[in-house]
């Protein structure tokens, strides 16, 4: 509202949660992403993506972080690389528009704080970690552009720094990953900070069934009950889906 120069109005939001909380999900950016669109349309939609994101991240910056890496890409859509915060600068990065990529992301019933787990991660990386996860996150934007699922799955089940250290606080991911992997997904990691994990396949039925193992992998190693869902990737970010006319 101040971006838009609104003072002399009161708004009220209702917000309908579509996530579970501290999931891994990204759930407090599809919120501020939600809100940030709304209000923006409200008032005429003056405000263009970037400018968006800015006013998103403001509200991230309150519960999770000044981090653009849930808010930029619930606005824009699709896949976007943050290259730089001072100045701000995001690159879309498309996905073949003929190509499907679905995920496979399965909640357990397991409380992971985020606080907790970035905790867990290392204050100091060694250089061979660094030249290799380097290698693995531009193996994963040219497989994003040139919609390569078998690349993209490899690059996003090779981190060597951040999923050794939290894979083991959230019971059974392990076996949850081996089992999406031979279940024909193409990759599997932990999404965000956990406990979710996520799965990469290109059709809704090999999707149901990577779930399913993965589901069962939770409950048979971790000891835990956990739902699944597939979703296709998102292209165009929040958007207005319906509204009240004036």
């Amino acid at each position: 509202m101040k971006m838009l120069n609104i003072r002399s109005v009161g708004l009220s939001l209702s917000l309908e949660k579509g996530l579970p909380l501290g999931s891994g999900l990204g759930s407090s950016a599809a919120s501020a992403a939600a809100a940030a669109v709304a209000v923006n349309e409200l008032f005429g939609g003056k405000l263009d993506s970037r400018e968006l994101v800015l006013a998103g991240l403001e509200s991230e910056a309150k519960v999770s972080g000044y981090h653009a890496d849930n808010i930029a890409p619930a606005i824009m859509g699709g896949f976007v690389l943050i290259r730089s915060y001072d100045p701000l600068e995001l690159m879309r990065l498309e996905f073949p528009a003929d190509k499907e990529l679905l995920f496979v992301l399965v909640s357990p019933e397991f409380e992971a704080p985020t606080k907790k787990m970035r905790a867990a991660l290392p204050l100091e990386i060694a250089m061979p970690h660094h030249v290799w996860n380097c290698s693995q996150a531009g193996a994963l934007v040219a497989s994003i552009l040139g919609g390569d699922l078998a690349g993209l799955g490899k690059a996003l089940s090779s981190d060597k720094i951040v999923e050794p250290k939290r894979a083991p606080l959230i019971p059974g991911m392990e076996a949850v990953k081996k089992a999406a992997l031979e279940a024909g997904a193409f990759g599997c990691t932990i999404s965000g900070a956990g406990p979710t994990a996520v799965a990469v396949v290109d059709g809704e039925e090999r999707g149901e069934e990577v779930g399913k193992s993965m589901v069962e992998a939770f409950r048979r190693e971790g000891n835990l009950e956990s739902v699944a869902m597939v979703k296709r990737l998102d292209r165009v970010g929040a958007r207005v889906v319906s509204s009240v006319p004036k």
